[in-house]
């Protein structure tokens, strides 16, 4: 029988071993990329356009703090009236929270519940518009970034009410039935787009529904204040330090 020489034995048991180490260590410093798909690469433009529209707001507030900083120092400096300043910044106020009527381009649009004969004898929430729809609408409308919007001449408000009452629905305590007119002020093509582009709730309700909406695209829409009184019973003021 052959004997296995001592000292091969030993280099080759330390080249076994040298080899699984170089293996292993290999095999740990392949970088493992994760597959990029459809999904991935519109989850990252989202990311990148909300991140972009973050910094476009902190623009906006940065100028406006800049505005402001200026606008003391005028005071300061003999060089503005305060009591024309404060009458102007109660107007922008009063614009922002919907006070003022307004103007401006949009989209006009008329809801009206499906009067066909198709209709009746159909399910109840088939054939009529109901408040969930209009908000939802409202909703829409809001995402597309409309600036100002009313329904049958009452301008609707984060603090506006829409329920159903029946077949009518109320609207800042105010009754109103079909059909139902919206007036939005905003970029009439993205306005638009919120109500008619297919996936749409409001292109599901012309479609499915069968309900009737009408667009129009407006080069001037008035869009009346907020006529209605409203108190804060729970809300106060937060006081700085708390």
């Amino acid at each position: 029988m052959k004997r296995i020489n001592k000292p091969n034995l030993v280099v080759f048991a330390f080249s076994l071993l040298l080899g699984i180490f170089i293996a292993i260590q290999f095999k740990q410093n392949i970088p493992i990329f994760a597959p990029v798909t459809l999904n991935s690469i519109q989850a990252t433009k989202n990311e990148i356009n909300a991140v972009n529209k973050e910094i476009e707001e902190l623009k906006i507030m940065i100028d406006s703090k800049n505005n402001q900083i200026n606008m003391l120092e005028s005071i300061a400096s003999g060089d503005e009236n305060i009591i024309d300043i404060l009458h102007s910044e109660l107007n922008k106020n009063k614009l922002a929270a919907g006070f003022e009527d307004v103007q401006g381009p949009g989209i006009a649009i008329k809801m009206q519940d499906n009067m066909s004969e198709e209709a009746f004898g159909q399910e109840y929430d088939l054939d009529l518009i109901h408040d969930a729809d209009v908000l939802r609408i409202i909703n829409d409308l809001r995402s597309a970034g409309a600036e100002a919007i009313s329904i049958n001449n009452q301008r609707v408000l984060s603090i506006s009410e829409i329920k159903c009452g029946g077949p009518i629905i109320r609207i800042n305590g105010r009754s109103v039935g079909t059909p139902f007119y919206i007036k939005a002020i905003g970029e009439p093509k993205l306005l638009n787009a919120a109500i008619n582009a297919p996936n749409t709730y409001g292109y599901a309700l012309k479609t499915i529904d069968q309900i009737y909406i009408e667009t129009t695209i407006e080069d001037n829409i008035i869009i009346p204040k907020y006529n209605g009184r409203f108190n804060f019973k729970y809300a106060k003021p937060s006081k700085e330090g708390d």
